[in-house]
């Protein structure tokens, strides 16, 4: 190999010629003569180039639909209109935008600050930050950490005569903001809905405000609360994990059902989560105010005895057809020592590997409504791809990034992530309905739609995108954009 053309130029250089030789490295370019039976010659002339292409479908869902204009509402912004460069939108949109995109941290943004793609994204009419006022960001259009931090990092409370943090968010506008657009997608004949309520681990990454050790996950961590209809993420909601994983979840179902019948007021609605929202107070309050539930139950001696003639059955039935899993169900009342009424029971007897495996729900269903194996293997586990959702949150869109030190910074955090979810799975139940990447997760339709080579020029006149030409799929692409021009005007 010819290693000496690996660098132009082999000579020994002086600690101040550092900077020369990369300047002639740039200019006259590197050579790779072992890689083929062609030297490959690699530059740095190819001017903007972005790994970001698909990004221009997620600046017109947003325009579609409206998702960030209606969001920066939930915001005040304090800043003194003359002296603004980043418009409150556009710092939102670089910051949800840069999520969806694989951009968890707002040290990323430093060097997103020149990318011409993401500001014309992102609505700036200037995308070659040729106008900024200091001469220091001049070519950066967009904002870098220290601008976007400010959006999470502003304190309750804020007003025009802070130094820096001015762009106040307000917690319970953008948390109706959530259940709103959950509404507003809602067609007009929609006569029956499905909440799932679940919560999960978030942990913690230091001595973070509301910091507590929790027993079942055995870390320090936050336990958020999630009610997810189907794909639409409902409520995101940060709690401390020290407390009973349905506390609060009345109240935050009490809000959601309110805005669901002012719209529907026949609405049929019906919860489902695990044995953690088995509790008394929950399933008296959705009795009183016309509400179904579906909840786990966790097993205890009482149940199991009920269980155990048809546990007996399924063992037998098993052993019959030579160790294949075998079920029976069995319904009847219960009511713990603490609840105020006797409720309808299913138990599941099932015999599997040489074991029993009991499980129980609870329901407010009446049997004639939904027999008891229906309710159990249809309703009840058809909850469980809700922490699919999660999963996709947490580890394609960063909802765990909750690593500022205040409660109120991270549960913005986690709203953010949201967003952005809610932008891809928009992205996926509008424009790739019936394709390929219909069922696809967030992170595969980023690196399959959104994540391609582009070249990209500015003149006066426009902005040239040029994507790839070994991109694998221009037809997908051309559906997926005409699809989401054709939502209402946002």
């Amino acid at each position: 190999m010819l290693w000496h053309q690996f660098v132009v130029q082999q000579t020994v250089m002086k600690p101040d010629q550092h900077a020369a030789s990369t300047t002639d490295c740039k200019d006259q370019g590197l050579l790779f003569p072992e890689l083929t039976n062609r030297t490959v010659v690699v530059d740095f002339k190819a001017g903007h180039v972005s790994s970001d292409g698909g990004a221009v479908l997620l600046g017109r869902l947003d325009r579609s639909q409206g998702y960030l204009r209606r969001f920066v509402g939930c915001f005040v912004d304090h800043r003194n209109e003359e002296l603004i460069e980043h418009e409150l939108l556009e710092l939102m949109r670089q910051r949800i935008f840069g999520l969806a995109l694989g951009y968890e941290d707002l040290n990323d943004h430093d060097r997103l600050s020149d990318d011409p793609l993401l500001a014309s994204v992102c609505g700036k009419k200037d995308p070659l930050g040729r106008d900024r006022q200091r001469k220091r960001d001049r070519g950066k259009a967009l904002a870098g950490k220290s601008t976007l931090n400010r959006l999470e990092l502003t304190p309750e409370g804020a007003s025009a005569a802070a130094r820096y943090k001015k762009i106040e968010a307000d917690p319970e506008a953008i948390e109706d903001y959530f259940i709103q657009e959950y509404v507003r997608s809602l067609p007009p004949w929609t006569t029956s809905v499905v909440l799932d309520l679940d919560a999960t681990d978030d942990p913690l990454h230091g001595e973070q405000e509301g910091r507590f050790f929790h027993g079942y996950y055995r870390e320090y961590c936050y336990l958020p609360l999630y009610i997810f209809a189907g794909h639409w993420p409902v409520l995101a909601w940060l709690r401390t994990s020290k407390r009973d994983a349905s506390s609060g979840a009345t109240e935050k179902v009490a809000k959601i059902v309110a805005a669901l019948r002012k719209r529907f007021p026949r609405l049929k609605i019906r919860l489902r989560g695990d044995s953690a929202f088995c509790r008394d107070g929950l399933m008296s309050w959705c009795e009183d105010h016309g509400v179904e539930y579906v909840f786990g139950l966790a097993r205890n001696a009482v149940l199991q005895r009920e269980l155990s003639e048809a546990m007996d059955q399924a063992q037998a039935q098993s052993q019959a057809q030579d160790g294949v899993a075998a079920r029976v169900f069995k319904e009847f009342e219960y009511a713990a020592e603490t609840w105020e009424r006797r409720r309808r029971v299913i138990g599941k007897a099932e015999w599997t590997q040489g074991g029993p495996n009991p499980r129980f729900v609870i329901t407010n269903l009446a049997a004639e409504a939904v027999a008891a194996q229906s309710l159990y293997e249809e309703e009840y586990c058809g909850r469980g791809d809700m922490e699919n959702r999660i999963k996709e949150q947490q580890l394609d869109l960063y909802a765990d990034r909750t690593s500022t030190a205040t409660l109120r910074a991270n549960q913005l955090r986690l709203w953010f992530s949201t967003l952005a979810y809610l932008l891809m799975n928009q992205m996926r139940q509008v424009g790739l309905v019936g394709t390929e990447l219909a069922r696809a997760t967030c992170g595969t339709i980023r690196l399959r739609l959104l994540k391609i080579g582009a070249l990209v020029r500015v003149s006066a006149r426009r902005v040239l995108i040029s994507l790839s030409s070994a991109y694998p799929r221009p037809e997908l692409f051309g559906l997926v954009a005409a699809r989401l021009r054709a939502g209402p005007s946002g």
